[in-house]
């Protein structure tokens, strides 16, 4: 018995990654930790982002209970967070959408 993903998250989602800058490097960001969690500095080299940069967009998405963080300091790896699997479908359609690449 599943319960239905809600409203108010999926709207968050839309503006989290379409209605602000940095939206693109977001979806990347996500993409990216859903294949394979990771801390920062990784996702930096992975994705060819500044890592001052890749810092701030994952604390705007935990901010935004869109991931979640497991371990201290350096070594923190960031995971989707329950919420954001809920509602996978509706970031994939978004990202699609803006046809954000990894």
């Amino acid at each position: 018995m599943g319960t239905q993903p809600d409203k108010a998250f999926k709207r968050l989602l839309w503006w989290i990654f379409t209605g602000t800058r940095g939206g693109v490097n977001r979806a990347r960001l996500i993409l990216t930790i859903r294949e394979e969690p990771m801390n920062a500095h990784r996702l930096s080299q992975r994705l060819h982002i500044n890592y001052k940069t890749v810092v701030h967009h994952l604390r705007v998405l935990q901010k935004h209970r869109i991931i979640v963080e497991t371990g201290e300091r350096y070594g923190t790896v960031f995971f989707p967070s329950p919420e954001l699997d809920e509602c996978y479908d509706e970031f994939l359609a978004i990202s699609n959408m803006m046809n954000a690449q990894i």
